[in-house]
């Protein structure tokens, strides 16, 4: 399986982005997408992910309200959309395929990330 990560750029505060994962390989039906994003110093931490049957979604709690995740099975792609961005979401952002989990160790294919930067 091999996710490619797209979208990223530079963004003023309160502007909006939207991230794609596109997957390749033989990818399970069942397999849930999931974002994850490291800032600068800091750990990767989750923020959302959804199920493979794209029925169920799951973010983190700071996320829940700016953020969507949807999957569109025709394109094998899993998008992130960000609203109303602030600059601590600054991070590279990662998806990951894997269990219906927040937790890294749930994912076991990883993208190589895209750089969101949120600047005035």
């Amino acid at each position: 399986v091999q996710l490619q990560a797209s979208g990223g750029g530079t963004v003023q505060p309160g502007g909006s982005l939207r991230l794609a994962c596109a997957l390749s390989g033989r990818i399970s039906t069942w397999d849930a997408t999931g974002w994850f994003r490291q800032a600068p110093g800091k750990e990767r931490e989750f923020v959302a992910t959804i199920s493979g049957p794209g029925s169920g979604a799951w973010y983190t709690d700071s996320m829940r309200g700016r953020f969507t995740i949807s999957r569109d099975k025709a394109k094998n792609t899993v998008y992130l959309q960000m609203k109303s961005l602030k600059p601590e979401d600054t991070a590279v952002y990662y998806c990951a395929q894997g269990r219906y989990s927040d937790s890294e160790s749930a994912y076991t294919y990883w993208g190589q990330g895209t750089l969101v930067t949120v600047s005035s």
